[in-house]
């Protein structure tokens, strides 16, 4: 159910799929700017609640960790659907984001979190779904890689994950960020973000605490 609030009369709520993730059927009015209540709208309401995200970054190495994976709603929406992201993953019921994300960090990329910077929460489609993730930023120790940059693969098997590990310069990766060409959204934010903090970082990590 919808909280209550001074600005939303909920008029119906309906369940109208109850699979791995639910679809509401929310029929509403909210308050308009000028003070005269809305027509009743019609919204559907995907409920994926919420997520932890993690930018994995050596700032001895000065590198990112990221993983690459296979998207079917990127292949839907034009773009290449294997896409290169920060580690990430839905917060299991009374699991905080924090240890959402040392979970997730360990199972996609086999990574010990030494130290957890919090960057922001955000919505990632505020339109559609109630999705909101907690981004952070994360010490870690680059693991060794092949001539590609490959470290590895990650992923549960119960869950059929198919996760590349690569490390990546950072100054390349904010580079990309900068130019347009992070398509995954969070790791763009979180790479941008990199950009502005990448020596308050390297000043602060740098010592390998």
């Amino acid at each position: 159910m919808l909280t209550p609030a001074d600005n939303l009369i909920v008029e119906s709520e309906q369940t109208v799929w109850n699979g791995r993730y639910k679809l509401d059927v929310i029929k509403f009015r909210q308050l308009r700017f000028d003070g005269t209540w809305s027509a009743t709208r019609t919204w559907e309401l995907w409920r994926r609640g919420a997520a932890a995200a993690l930018l994995p970054y050596d700032p001895v190495a000065d590198a990112v960790v990221l993983v690459d994976q296979y998207r079917l709603p990127a292949h839907a929406a034009g773009f290449d659907p294997v896409m290169t992201e920060v580690p990430a993953g839905l917060c299991e019921p009374g699991e905080s984001p924090e240890a959402t994300i040392l979970r997730e960090a360990q199972e996609e990329a086999g990574l010990h979190v030494r130290t957890l910077l919090k960057i922001g929460d955000f919505l990632l489609s505020p339109g559609a779904t109630d999705e909101h993730v907690a981004l952070f930023a994360g010490h870690v120790d680059v693991p060794p890689t092949d001539a590609a940059g490959i470290a590895g693969h990650g992923g549960l098997a119960d869950e059929n994950e198919d996760i590349r590990v690569r490390v990546f310069p950072a100054p390349s990766m904010i580079e990309a960020a900068l130019e347009g060409r992070m398509a995954n959204a969070t790791t763009a934010i979180a790479l941008l973000w990199l950009a502005a903090k990448r020596d308050m970082l390297r000043s602060k990590w740098g010592s390998g605490a």
